[in-house]
């Protein structure tokens, strides 16, 4: 049995969160934008840079050979930590973003006509809304949206009733950045495929807090980013299925997605070279490859409890603060906390918080028709991660009692 590493140490792997912020010892706690790096991730890109950079697929001489090998094996990995059937099902990309932006326009270009309907949630974030608005613009196609309750959790019963002879596609977040609900994705993946509806998974909330695997899920497409997976910036992936992948015709044109090229016919490139146009963040491919190695050298279900425990004991403590309201309350939840303060703007919270050095999310995070859902103006959100410690949130929840007093 593998040694793994013990997640009580791993504080000690991240070399941002040892500073100072206004005097204070920094207190991180912004992880559902953005996860702080390793030093394992942070050698390696440095090591592309320094020891074997060069251009990929095109070389012949032994950088290039190198570089290319380091680039494929990282897809590899990226395979194998999903269970994807086949490495050419994975697809890079700059990340969450580009990959549901990618199938908006290759399969809904090429699938999806005037009537068809898309379904989407109260809980998307951006990025999963308006791809679809913009391809209705262009195409004709409506977009039904799946409510959700007080806890914030969805309503499945609508949901149930949404799909139909004129659904084309459903496209649901794993985990909502901005409450932490975790949707039950297996029940709306078998209900869309009882009636042969595609589904697409945003799994950017979702792949770094538990297991995710493709094959066992079923669903059609699955994006996530790199930078919320312990990894670098500006890299990301689109899991999809070969029959699909296939079928699609190419979202951007230029190097690499080519065989031939004359004036008069392209011929394009087959898995996954046909999506992936022009010199790809190699160094970020690569370094995504080693988060995903760092990662698993802890064991999941140590993970899952670590992180369970810091949101129940952040939860409870938060609780004890006089007009502190939580929004999602949801019975499956990751590690995200959205809360309120009374009389005081999530802004000014956030704030001040900075100037006792604890970093927090504040606004719509990307997700306004949450906000809506509850009449108002956005969250403050603490997230965590591995590296963050119940004294972490101790200081947090010293921090709200004191901004509240001054108010």
């Amino acid at each position: 049995m593998a040694n793994h590493k013990k997640i009580s140490d791993a504080r000690k792997d991240f070399p941002l969160l040892d500073q100072m912020v206004n005097g204070k010892p920094l207190v991180y706690l912004d992880n559902a934008a953005t996860m702080q790096k390793p030093h394992e991730v942070i050698d390696t890109v440095t090591e592309v840079y320094t020891k074997y950079n060069s251009n990929i697929h095109r070389g012949t001489h032994h950088l290039s050979n190198v570089c290319t090998e380091a680039f494929e094996e990282a897809r590899i990995k990226i395979q194998k930590f999903i269970n994807a059937g086949y490495s050419h099902e994975i697809i890079f990309t700059r990340g969450t973003t580009e990959s549901v932006n990618l199938v908006a326009n290759t399969f809904g270009d090429a699938f999806l006509k005037e009537g068809d309907e898309v379904i989407i949630s109260e809980l998307e974030h951006h990025s999963n809304i308006v791809p679809w608005q913009l391809l209705r613009e262009r195409k004709g196609i409506e977009l039904k949206v799946i409510p959700i309750t007080e806890e914030g959790e969805l309503n499945m019963e609508v949901f149930h009733s949404l799909l139909s002879d004129r659904t084309a596609l459903v496209a649901i977040a794993h985990v909502s950045n901005a409450l932490g609900t975790i949707n039950p994705i297996k029940e709306i993946i078998s209900a869309a495929h009882a009636k042969d509806i595609p589904v697409l998974i945003d799994g950017a909330q979702a792949v770094h807090h538990f297991p995710v695997d493709v094959t066992e899920l079923d669903c059609d497409f699955y994006a996530f980013s790199g930078h919320k997976l312990y990894g670098p910036t500006g890299i990301g992936v689109l899991y999809g299925k070969e029959k699909w992948l296939n079928k699609m015709p190419p979202w951007q044109g230029g190097g690499e997605m080519i065989k031939s090229v004359t004036f008069e016919k392209t011929t394009f490139n087959e898995l996954p070279f046909k999506f992936e146009a022009g010199t790809p963040h190699y160094a970020g491919a690569i370094g995504l490859g080693k988060a995903i190695d760092y990662l698993t050298s802890y064991q999941w279900d140590e993970i899952i409890n670590f992180e369970k425990e810091l949101l129940d004991y952040a939860t409870e403590k938060l609780l004890s603060v006089d007009g502190l309201k939580i929004y999602g309350t949801a019975k499956n939840k990751s590690s995200v906390i959205s809360f309120l303060v009374d009389g005081i703007h999530p802004y000014d919270m956030g704030v001040m918080l900075d100037k006792m050095g604890i970093a927090v999310r504040t606004g719509h995070h990307c997700a306004q028709p949450v906000m809506d859902k509850f009449g108002i103006p956005g969250t403050v959100r603490a997230s965590f991660a591995i590296y963050n410690t119940k004294e972490d949130i101790d200081k947090l929840v010293e921090g709200v009692i004191k901004i509240k007093s001054i108010f």
